[in-house]
């Protein structure tokens, strides 16, 4: 509270004041001691001014620029994903850094335009002030508006319509770029991207095992880690098999092995191999298929024999071999672990474990549900396939989730 039991001043001769009156016994009041005050430019059209002004302009300008320049990438650059070797690779590798250069560019142009404008155009001053405790009287209300109004005078930001301009379109640009990239966060996760394809139709209800579902022939497939093959004219893709089919004597008893969705028209292994084949790109995208990975565990024959097996999918597994979602249902990390000698399936992020002898249900940690297991079988040539989909979303719970 303002410091003034020598005078009390009434609305009347508040009302009379000039701002600078005010703004002086704004000061006074508040027990301020100005011990220095200089302008920055004293003299009117001092080209050391127009100068300054020009800087600053210079660098809002350039956070006005690097603003748009932020949205138009971010809308319209070619942001699909390229693999090694395709057209457009070069152009898609710059989106990130680009959106990074302009946005930050702009963030820092802004800053520097306002630190300048600051050090340039705002008086130097020096002010010691003593503080008050309790609420504000009628004469501090007036004194602070005229303290304010002062501020914004003695800046002349009110008289550069060009900084004032800039300044404000930079700021709105900035905070567009920082909110703008949520925008593609805000989507329909109940609406299809696509066909159903490997990776599914972009719902959580779909994985690239729901190809069975539309009557193609899924198989269990191994990942090999093959890579793509430099030759004389750069990486070439062709006959490269990342993914390969599963017999059950690939497994020993008490191994586990991770699976992916390996459908039949992506086949290229055995006597289905072939050297012009392309189908690198198609394995990669059910390899990062998000709720693709299973986890085909051959059970030893005296545990499997007192497996407790689920109401309505007795017939999931085959023989000593059950398939797990890899996908924990607290959260949806990998539960990447298997204990043989338990045969329990741990999850590494929040130590959930599983009970594979009992279809997979939750014995310990957070997770509440059982690994939804997918049923499985072997083909006349051997390969074990899925011969059926997922009777209940894979991961985590979500509102329309029933199981």
């Amino acid at each position: 509270m303002s410091n003034h039991d020598n005078k009390k001043y009434s609305s009347e001769e508040l009302s009379k004041m000039s701002n600078a009156e005010l703004a002086r016994l704004g000061a006074e009041l508040d027990d301020v001691t100005i011990a220095y005050r200089k302008e920055r430019f004293p003299i009117a059209n001092d080209p050391a001014e127009k100068r300054a002004a020009a800087g600053v302009t210079i660098w809002l300008a350039l956070a006005v620029v690097l603003g748009l320049a932020f949205a138009g990438i971010y809308l319209f650059y070619p942001w699909h994903y390229k693999g090694l070797g395709e057209e457009g690779l070069w152009l898609y590798t710059l989106y990130t850094p680009l959106l990074g250069v302009t946005l930050g560019g702009c963030i820092v142009s802004l800053g520097v335009g306002a630190v300048k404008f600051t050090k340039r155009f705002i008086p130097e001053e020096i002010s010691v002030q003593r503080r008050h405790d309790g609420p504000s009287e009628e004469v501090d209300q007036k004194t602070i508006v005229a303290l304010l109004n002062d501020s914004w005078q003695t800046s002349t930001l009110g008289r550069r319509s060009a900084i004032k301009g800039l300044l404000g379109t930079g700021a709105v640009l900035a905070g567009i770029g920082m909110i703008l990239p949520f925008g593609g966060m805000i989507k329909n996760p109940w609406k299809p991207r696509h066909e159903v394809d490997v990776t599914g139709d972009g719902t959580l209800w779909t994985t690239g095992w729901t190809l069975v579902e539309k009557g193609e022939k899924v198989y269990l497939g191994r990942d090999t880690g093959a890579i793509a093959e430099e030759g004389h004219h750069g990486y070439s893709t062709k006959g490269v098999s990342r993914l390969v089919r599963i017999r059950p004597e690939d497994l020993s008893a008490g191994a586990m092995e991770t699976v992916f969705p390996l459908p039949e028209g992506d086949v290229n292994d055995g006597d289905k191999y072939s050297k012009e084949a392309d189908v690198y790109e198609a394995h990669m995208h059910s390899i990062h298929g998000s709720r693709n990975s299973v986890m085909l565990i051959r059970l030893r024959a005296q545990d499997a024999a007192k497996a407790t097996l689920r109401q309505g999918q007795e017939d999931f597994h085959y023989g000593d071999y059950f398939a797990y979602s890899k996908i924990c249902t607290h959260i949806g990390c990998p539960t990447s672990l298997y204990e043989q000698q338990t045969n329990r399936i741990l999850c590494p992020c929040h130590q959930s474990q599983f009970d594979a002898l009992h279809y997979g249900k939750p014995v310990f940690g957070p997770a509440a549900r059982a690994l939804p297991q997918l049923p499985i079988s072997v083909d006349e040539e051997g390969f074990m396939y899925a011969k059926g989909n997922f009777v209940e979303p894979v991961g985590p719970a979500f509102w329309e989730r029933k199981s």
